[in-house]
């Protein structure tokens, strides 16, 4: 007797939503996706209780007739596609035909669309439906998703709490609202608004909704391209970094996606300019052609591939690292505003106005617990805050592009020490305080870092052979990668099964400027190790910035040193001359900066 069977369809739909529907958020982001490729301008999505409890997803798109509002419910059931070579120039955010059976087979749903006509509403229960009615003529559609989960208690009772899943939901949609500053977005939890954009085809006002005006104004606007790729957007100054990954937001042809190796060059782009465990913030819109790019990845499109990488790393790379290496990047230490001056500087921050048309907005901001959201009406009142594209550059007094390398950090006068550690100096403009031990890090770092590369690679026999054994994938790995370690001075040999011999070494790694001979095979294991962990993307440029970076510390002026003013300047001097003279090699600042304003207002000198 035949033991295998064909799965009954609502089963497998619910197979199907184990990937599809993992929480809350994976609801809101297919539903609102299918909202965008319906064309949609103005999408409003409401939740009770997080979403758990319902998720309304209400747009403007072209809407749908009656056989197609039934049939969109069906497994692999799509209008995005419909043969073969399709497949392979993807330009939608849906295409699979997956999610709504997969919605439909574990939560209650209510669909109401039209497209001007009579208008029909399909319920679904569980994947069945249990009726078919028509509706108002209201073109676009609503679809309600009531009771998430209702029919898998197993996956309901490992739903996060409230507040996560409404966390999930919302840093989804801001990725949205960043890929598409044409529409205008509304987020509603519990009849509180809690993103709302005026989709204006504007990214930099999407950028303040979400992440507000003091970072706004220190966000860079990058753009580029090759034969491949266009690549636009902004991404922060150094000084303006998160603790995780989320804020570096990729979008390629209008879909959020993740690709670790494309935000390791971001970060290797900020590389010296900040601590390496800490992340820019970053959206970049990519542009390339459908069929250099696959999507078809995984079910929740979210992780591509790209058929060119390589360019578009080296592209992304020197677009972020030229622009940051331009700007003048000494920290402004602002002082607290009055925060109802704050609030009126942000309403009459404008934004792209013809001179004569130009107005002092006054109007206080409505509050947006008491917004009357009707649906018909623009979402977005153009009397909030507007912003000018160029703010961030006109802030001369806090960012200024030089031409001379010296005049990145201007020059200023010693005049003591704080606590052993911190040269306090002084010019015109106001109070600078420079940290010795980063300050002379930088110098020795670039010292050194010449140095280095002007050294041949040439070996020096060692006097004990070392041997390293090997997993028997680390050796797998190692083998392919061998040659990083000859190009650079080693002699390996095979030495039984999974184990190499290491006869010789480069001759740098003797030398007692670059680390003590009892260290050297633990250097060399070291090395090794980033040969295997990083494999292919092995990078020995930035091995030997490594290097260069704890020997430059070990030669750097400790904290609770004292210093003359003697050496105060000589080591102010010697920063002048640095090529990146605002950060240590591990990224942390050099300098801060307070202006002569900012003192008055301490010290309620000034009248603002």
């Amino acid at each position: 007797m035949a033991i295998i069977k064909l799965l009954d369809e609502i089963l497998a739909n619910k197979i199907a939503a184990g990937e599809v529907v993992e929480r809350c958020s994976s609801v809101v982001k297919e539903l609102v996706e299918n909202s965008i490729d319906a064309k949609s301008d103005d999408i409003r999505v409401e939740l009770i209780e997080s979403g758990i409890k319902e998720i309304k997803v209400i747009d403007n798109g072209k809407g749908m007739d009656k056989e197609d509002a039934i049939n969109c419910f069906n497994r692999h059931a799509t209008s995005k596609i419909y043969d073969e070579d399709d497949l392979y120039h993807i330009s939608t955010l849906g295409f699979r035909g997956e999610a709504l059976a997969s919605i439909a087979s574990v939560c209650k749903v209510k669909l109401i669309t039209s497209q001007g006509g009579v208008g029909t509403t399909v319920v679904i229960e569980g994947g069945k439906i249990k009726s078919v009615l028509n509706s108002d003529a209201r073109t676009g559609t609503v679809i309600i998703v009531n009771d998430i989960f209702y029919n898998t208690p197993a996956r309901l009772k490992h739903l996060k709490s409230l507040y996560t899943e409404l966390a999930n939901i919302t840093e989804y949609m801001n990725k949205l609202a960043l890929s598409r500053p044409d529409i205008r977005f509304t987020l509603i939890n519990d009849g509180k608004v809690i993103l709302k954009t005026d989709g204006s085809n504007n990214l930099l006002k999407v950028i303040n909704y979400i992440y507000g005006l003091s970072i706004t104004k220190k966000m860079l606007a990058i753009n580029g391209e090759n034969n491949d790729y266009q690549v636009e957007g902004y991404t922060s100054l150094p000084e303006i970094h998160r603790a995780n990954r989320n804020a570096m937001i990729t979008i390629v042809n209008g879909r959020i996606v993740k690709n670790a190796e494309l935000n390791r060059y971001i970060n290797e782009a900020y590389h010296s300019y900040k601590p390496d465990n800490r992340y820019p913030v970053t959206i970049l819109n990519i542009k390339v052609d459908t069929s250099l790019v696959d999507v078809n990845i995984h079910p929740t499109k979210m992780d591509v591939k790209f058929s060119k990488q390589d360019s578009l790393n080296e592209l992304v790379f020197n677009m972020i690292r030229n622009k940051i290496s331009e700007k003048t990047l000494i920290p402004h230490i602002e002082t607290k505003k009055d925060e109802k001056k704050e609030r009126l500087q942000e309403q009459v921050l404008e934004f792209d106005i013809p001179k004569e048309e130009e107005k002092v907005i006054d109007k206080p901001i409505q509050k947006q617990s008491k917004l009357k959201l009707d649906f018909d009406k623009p979402l977005y009142d153009e009397t909030n805050l507007i912003i000018n594209d160029d703010f961030i550059n006109e802030k001369e007094e806090e960012y200024i592009v030089h031409d001379d390398v010296k005049d990145k950090v201007p020059i200023m006068y010693p005049i003591g020490q704080v606590h052993g550690t911190y040269i306090i100096c002084q010019n015109e403009n106001g109070m600078y305080i420079i940290d010795q031990h980063a300050a002379k890090e930088r110098v020795n770092y670039e010292i050194v870092r010449e140095k280095m590369s002007e050294r041949k690679h040439e070996s020096m026999q060692m006097l004990v052979p070392l041997t390293i054994e090997f997993s028997n994938n680390e050796y797998m790995v190692l083998k392919e990668n061998l040659q990083i370690l000859t190009d650079m001075g080693f002699i390996i040999e095979e030495f039984g099964i999974n184990s190499i011999i290491i006869k010789a070494h480069p001759v740098w790694l003797q030398s007692s400027i670059w680390v003590h001979k009892g260290d050297i095979e633990d250097v060399i294991k070291e090395m090794i190790d980033m040969v295997i962990k990083r494999e292919k993307s092995f990078n020995l440029d930035r091995f030997y910035d490594h290097i260069c970076a704890t020997v430059a510390c070990k030669m750097s002026i400790k904290a609770n040193t004292s210093i003359t003013l003697d050496e105060m300047q000589s080591l102010i001097d010697e920063l002048r001359e640095c090529k990146n003279p605002y950060n240590c090699p591990h990224g942390r600042p050099t300098i801060v900066f307070y202006t002569k304003l900012d003192l008055e207002k301490m010290f309620k000198r000034s009248g603002f």
